[in-house]
């Protein structure tokens, strides 16, 4: 069956000229009907194609495609996979985070391409202008939908798919690797049984041997990691021999290189044959390698692949693997979700790992079988050989789990009361039976029937009434007449900025504080939820004491001072290499949560504390100084340019109108860079202050009301105005500040000799450093 027979008008979408087996049996249901689809099917048997096949039939029917794929690192390859669609004139976008979005892209786009957090945070903001393209969707394609099973990740997919469903009734795709319990996925979906496949290992293209080897457990770690390298060459070793090519997947982009260093020189001294040594065409090629480490290796037929490599890096390395140049490849778990690059031999060298967020932590189940399931190359190979090393402790399980599979389990229950509080946030519930009716949408309701037991499905109802009954008393929702449920101002900010609600509860309690400081919002940050599985190893303890040294962290535990030195490093663009592996991570997460404690200030406190957190968030982004961090608000200016202008002595925005693009050009900018940086400067808002007749004296008991006008010359822009006197707070104003705002200020002739009036102008949306004037009143 000829792909260009069935689709003659999408045959240059498909990577190949006809289909297989598994993709022929499938097809009817796909292209035939309007039926949602469940299909489980064991690795590199051609799923993708499947995926493919629903989005043609929903471009052919002129509908949008969405397709949600399971990493972040795994959107820009497919967006990079699918020019074929953008050579048929159909555009692909990936939806990025809140600030990189475009949402005319993305309304536009034939195909939208998300991880299933990016979807649950843009069904979260359905209705506003922004992200309504969520409701416009006309097929979903899951790919690898036993994601479902994953800790925390598995309830956002569930959830979020449930959500969608009730939003736009989309024909929904899921496609999965070998699962025992598809009926489940499939009852929960609406799946038809003739729109349901377990296709069994039959359909594999190469059989698989699959087995567990141990290793001896030492007293150390990193010892511990060459013994298992050194047995994980050993599995390989014969494969290699006989011009087979072997994958081994270690635990950290780190560990990639580190593994391949060392395997290049073993495979030497073992003297292993590798047809790279002496191929002069492929010494020339690996010029074109821009990472060093990566060429030296290559060059013995050696190499490693992870999502930190430059994308030429990994192309080649890809490309050269599959011709057979590179016979060893070492890789983290993202190549098995991603790229379909089988070998002869695959080996898990390292079944745990250490995740910045949760310290060491077990490889999923799924995550392994779908490592496996790399072994075997269709049409070179008769069967692949996949082994999992561990410890003997663990060897059982991984046996057990290569013997019997794993069942998909919904893990829901485990964050029930913050998916709950989100769909209450969003009013689709607003009473009890609503919640029950949610709950009926989800896998929970239907994995519980199948298993009433495990999942306590009996006492549901009065689950979810101690659930919201939880909510209630933490001041998230609140109920009204005939037992009707609306969510509060918490609420609805912990759902918008997907906050664990234990942590908007602790940012709800920094707004309530009298003075607001940045080492407040910073331990605010380090000991949200978030963070809560961070922990720091005994080698990061001294660099963790260097930087907070001086600082009072008495209550806080190690992981928490961990991710506060981080931040500190961040925010003074210093952080010590010994944190920098697990620094990117944290980063990314605090930034976020930053956002968020700006919007909570700005909502239960004053604009000044979210301005004060605006900065604060832009400094561990930039890694600027204080004084200079509202450079950062010009687009264009980054790290670099902020640094440079502010050694020049143009620290603010302000600075830079005033130097003009001459003066930017003096201080080191190209003439096209300070032109751009000119115009953006002048895109902020700028205020000027004028005192009008305000006096210079006042008598003791004399009073006297005068007025301060405010005057923003720049964009119109939220603002916070407050006016204290000798550092009291006499007043303060939000407004949105388009022209001017006239504020009256009393003078009262008091027991002081001197009456010092302060107005200070802030944005909480920007990282401007608020405008402070002063004027003295002499009491006579």
């Amino acid at each position: 069956m000829e792909v260009a027979e069935v689709l003659p008008d999408f045959a240059d979408a498909f990577a190949f000229e006809e289909f297989n087996r598994m993709q022929r049996e499938a097809l009817p249901a796909l292209l035939e009907r309007d039926d949602n689809v469940v299909a489980s099917a064991p690795t590199a048997s051609g799923k993708t194609a499947l995926a493919e096949l629903a989005i043609c039939k929903a471009l052919a029917d002129g509908g949008t495609a969405l397709f949600i794929a399971p990493l972040r690192a795994l959107t820009n390859e497919k967006e990079a996979d699918w020019d074929r669609f953008e050579s048929l004139d159909y555009s692909v976008y990936v939806v990025t985070g809140e600030r990189d979005l475009n949402p005319r892209r993305a309304r536009h786009a034939d195909i939208l391409v998300m991880t299933p957090e990016k979807l649950d945070s843009a069904t979260r903001k359905h209705d506003s202008r922004r992200y309504d393209f969520v409701t416009d969707i006309d097929v979903c394609v899951i790919d690898e939908v036993h994601l479902l099973d994953a800790d925390r990740r598995g309830s956002v997919l569930e959830v979020t798919i449930s959500r969608l469903r009730r939003l736009c009734s989309p024909r929904v795709v899921a496609l999965s690797a070998t699962m025992p319990n598809v009926d489940d996925v499939a009852a929960w979906l609406d799946a038809p049984p003739a729109c349901t496949f377990e296709f069994g290992d039959d359909y594999r293209p190469v059989d698989l041997n699959a087995g567990v080897k141990t290793y001896t457990h030492g007293e150390n770690t990193f010892a511990d990691k060459y013994r298992r390298l050194y047995r994980a060459l050993d599995l390989a070793e014969p494969h290699l021999r006989e011009d087979g090519q072997a994958l081994v997947f270690v635990s950290s982009r780190q560990d990639t290189v580190q593994a391949a260093k060392k395997a290049r020189d073993e495979i030497a001294e073992r003297d292993v044959p590798m047809g790279a040594r002496g191929d002069y065409d492929f010494h020339t090629e690996s010029k074109d390698l821009e990472n060093d480490t990566l060429r030296k290796s290559a060059l013995d037929g050696v190499a490693f692949h992870h999502a930190g490599l430059s994308k030429n890096d990994k192309d080649l390395v890809e490309e050269w693997f599959k011709q057979g140049k590179i016979e060893l490849l070492f890789s983290t778990s993202t190549l098995a979700w991603g790229v379909n690059l089988p070998a002869r031999c695959v080996v898990i060298r390292d079944t745990k790992y250490h995740d910045p967020l949760e310290g060491e932590v077990d490889m999923s189940p799924l995550d392994v079988l779908q490592m496996l399931g790399r072994a075997g190359r269709p049409g070179y190979d008769d069967v692949g050989y996949g082994w999992v090393v561990c410890d003997s402790a663990d060897a059982d399980k991984y046996r057990r789990l290569l013997r019997d599979g794993k069942e998909i389990e919904s893990r829901l229950a485990d964050s029930l009361d913050a998916h709950l509080n989100a769909e209450i946030a969003m009013g689709t519930i607003t009473d009890l039976e609503d919640v029950m009716d949610w709950l009926e949408t989800t896998f929970y309701y239907v994995r519980g029937q199948s298993r009433p037991e495990a999942y306590d499905f009996p006492n549901l109802r009065q689950r979810v009434r101690d659930c919201l009954e939880r909510l209630v008393e933490q001041g998230f929702v609140e109920t009204g007449e005939n037992l009707s449920i609306e969510a509060t101002s918490l609420g609805v900010l912990a759902s918008k900025y997907y906050l664990r609600l234990d942590t908007a509860e602790r940012f709800a309690a920094v707004c309530e504080r009298d003075e607001v400081t940045a080492d407040d919002l910073l331990e605010a940050v380090a000991t949200a939820e978030e963070f809560d599985s961070v922990s720091a190893r005994q080698s990061e303890r001294d660099a963790i004491s260097a930087v907070l040294v001086g600082q009072e962290t008495g209550d806080l535990e190690a992981g928490e001072r961990k991710v506060l030195a981080i931040l500190r490093g961040a925010a003074s663009g210093s952080t010590p290499s010994e944190l920098r592996s697990d620094a990117w991570v944290i980063r990314q997460n605090a930034t976020r949560l930053l956002s968020a404690l700006q919007a909570f200030l700005e909502r239960f406190c004053d604009p000044h504390a979210a301005n004060l957190a605006r900065r604060v968030e832009a400094r561990i982004e930039n890694g600027v100084a204080d004084d200079a961090v509202g450079l950062t608000a010009i687009d264009g200016v980054g790290p670099g340019r902020a640094s440079k202008l502010s050694k020049e002595g143009l620290s603010t925005p302000g600075d830079v109108v005033s130097a003009g693009v001459s003066g930017l050009v003096a201080a080191g900018l190209s003439e096209g860079v300070a032109e751009r940086v000119y115009e953006g400067a002048q895109s902020l808002p700028a205020v000027e202050l004028e005192w009008g007749a305000f006096p210079d004296t006042v008598r003791t008991g004399e009073s006297d009301v005068h007025q301060v006008t405010v005057r923003n010359v720049g964009e119109p822009s939220q603002a916070g105005i407050r006016v204290t006197v000798n550092g009291v707070e006499m007043s303060s104003v939000s407004t949105y500040l388009r022209d001017e705002e006239t504020i009256p200020v009393g003078v009262f002739g008091a027991n002081e000799d001197e009456l010092e009036f302060t107005v200070s102008v802030a944005f909480p949306g920007e990282p401007l450093v608020p405008l402070e004037e002063s004027w003295t009143v002499v009491v006579e």
